[in-house]
């Protein structure tokens, strides 16, 4: 007689990858249908990524490339990703350091001793938790990389005691940069070129200055203003999606720098809402497991959402700021989780 119980369990391993194919178009369904209700509503304007197992189930492109919407984006176009580009001069930092070149706990002044006393006080590891104490650039008096160093040189105090305090002012990210140029004797875009994207195979990327590139979306607001001219000062840093995605595999995967290093990066002041040079970065037993970073240039946004345990990442890149991106991805999360959502509303006119 035939055993039924091995025939019924053969049939339900046969069942099996049919029903996780449907499960996984059933998500990729949804997450469309949200998307495009996303742009629908006037709420998003741009390129989405999302990758689940190590594989991309969903690459899009919703909107406009520029404020006169004559031309549709493409997954091609690259986008400002505003503060997340800090990771990049942060893990540079991290390289040195592997390489016994610097130590994070050094003084700015033994790199750069040409700055005041404050110098004597504020490490590197200040500057990447945003606890240095510096006082922000004053834009007034900024149109390059050169005026941004002379304005450090002219700081005569800080504004709290190096790690008592956090603010987040961009003049720790100008300075890891400086550090790093001193360091290396190379430029920061060339030694992030040479060590970052080379390495990741982000073959897209691009970090200012450049001309005459293709495929660069340009910001504009709600009222199709287009975003002023960026001022040409290097860090800013133009990707696509599935760059990013690489980053991501890139950083988490341990090719550039180690976990240990990747744990140091996600420290942060011990205050609610302080960011670390990762942005958001949750651990267990030191080894990273969920990564959120944000960002903003103008009316550029990012959003970059992963979480290692259950090995999605989110990716959302616009050239329309509307402050709906968490909103986006919190139901894209859920929907991977088979958990209900709620739609994003439309904007108050």
């Amino acid at each position: 007689m035939p055993n039924y119980k091995q025939l019924f369990l053969f049939f339900i391993l046969l069942l099996l990858p049919i029903n996780n194919s449907f499960a996984q178009t059933n998500k990729i369904s949804q997450i469309d249908s949200l998307m495009k209700w996303s742009n629908q509503i006037g709420v998003f304007n741009g390129n989405v990524l999302v990758s689940k197992n190590n594989k991309i189930i969903y690459n899009a492109s919703f909107g406009f490339t520029d404020a006169t919407k004559t031309k549709k984006l493409t997954p091609d176009y690259r986008f400002h990703i505003g503060s997340i580009t800090k990771e990049f001069s942060a893990v540079a930092l991290m390289q040195l350091q592997e390489q016994g070149k610097l130590n994070i706990e050094d003084h700015v002044s033994k790199y750069i001793p040409e700055l005041p006393k404050w110098a004597n006080e504020v490490t590197i590891k200040n500057l990447l938790q945003y606890t240095s104490g510096i006082p922000d650039v004053n834009w007034k008096k900024i149109k390059n990389d050169k005026d941004l160093f002379d304005g450090l040189k002219l700081v005569d105090s800080l504004d709290f005691k190096p790690g008592t305090h956090y603010d987040y002012t961009i003049n720790n990210l100008f300075l890891r940069q400086f550090i790093i140029e001193r360091l290396t004797g190379v430029g920061f875009k060339t030694y992030v070129e040479k060590f970052i994207f080379k390495p990741c195979k982000m073959t897209s990327s691009v970090m200012t200055l450049f001309e005459n590139e293709k495929n660069i979306a340009k910001a504009f607001d709600n009222n199709l203003v287009a975003d002023k001219e960026e001022l040409p000062i290097t860090g800013g840093t133009y990707l696509t999606t599935k760059d990013l995605l690489k980053w991501e595999d890139c950083l988490h995967s341990n090719k550039i720098i180690s976990a240990n290093s990747v744990f140091e990066l996600g420290q942060h002041f011990d205050l609610p809402d302080t960011q670390s040079a990762l942005g958001q970065a949750k651990y267990r037993n030191r080894k990273l497991i969920e990564h959120v970073h944000d960002g903003r240039a103008g009316r550029y946004e990012a959003l970059l959402v992963s979480d290692l345990d259950q090995k999605f990442t989110i990716i959302l890149l616009g050239n329309n700021y509307n402050g709906r991106l968490f909103e986006i991805s919190d139901a894209i999360t859920a929907i991977l989780k088979n958990e209900k959502y709620s739609l994003p509303q439309k904007n108050n006119p």
